[in-house]
């Protein structure tokens, strides 16, 4: 069985419009709709018991509730967003806490240098901590003015624009602060662990099978 990083590697490198290739990165289409995939299936939430743990290289633990993240300083962002898959959609529009802004809340050790972010469904992906302070990466529980769907990540999501999409992780419950790297769900599978999308890096090399209907369902909005 063929894992997802194989399928996406067969597909067909579209060519990009010149007035374009400032904008769109390599192996990229433009779309208007928003599709939408994930690994595994739509949580369900009672917002009231909902909440998000940060551990790890910090020197005390904190929980916050919904309500207390939607207590913090609100900012909108306007971005282009690009998915692995090889879909692009331009200026999205959202809203919630820069990441940076819940940083100055917590006490986080100097040795930390890497993120990981926990979802539901046994998710998680790696960030480096300096691609996180960057001033359009959001916790994000708004999208196009109206607050998340389900299937967009309610309650809260991750938006880092400047890489692939999977890396914006849905359905955020953990923010784990790291001394040294280690991968996450799709980058144990096959995916690149950085994933500039200017630079195309979409694959590594080890990877695992995940059947077809463990890794995605698809739809559009």
């Amino acid at each position: 069985m063929s894992t997802k990083a194989d399928r996406i590697k067969r597909m067909k490198s579209p060519e990009i419009p010149a007035e374009l290739a400032d904008r769109l990165p390599p192996g990229q289409v433009l779309t208007e709709r928003f599709p939408i995939l994930h690994e595994g299936e739509v949580p369900v939430y009672d917002i009231d018991a909902w909440n998000l743990k940060i551990f790890g290289e910090v020197d005390a633990e904190r929980v916050f509730t919904f309500e207390e993240i939607k207590s913090l300083p609100l900012t909108r962002v306007v971005c282009d967003i690009h998915c692995v898959t090889r879909w692009s959609k331009f200026d999205t529009v959202w809203e919630g806490v820069r990441f940076r802004d819940l940083l100055e809340l917590l006490k986080v050790k100097p040795e930390a240098k890497h993120v990981m972010i926990h979802a539901d469904n046994d998710y998680d992906t790696n960030v480096p901590l300096d691609d996180l302070i960057r001033d359009d990466v959001l916790l994000a529980y708004h999208y196009n003015g109206s607050p998340l769907t389900d299937k967009h990540g309610w309650p809260l999501r991750l938006v880092v624009p400047h890489l692939y999409f999977w890396k914006s992780a849905k359905w955020i419950r953990g923010i784990e602060f790291m001394k040294e790297d280690r991968p996450g769900f799709w980058e144990r599978n096959g995916f690149h662990n950085y994933a500039d999308p200017f630079k195309e890096m979409r694959f590594s090399g080890e990877a695992f099978d995940i059947p077809e209907d463990e890794w995605v369902r698809k739809e559009f909005d």
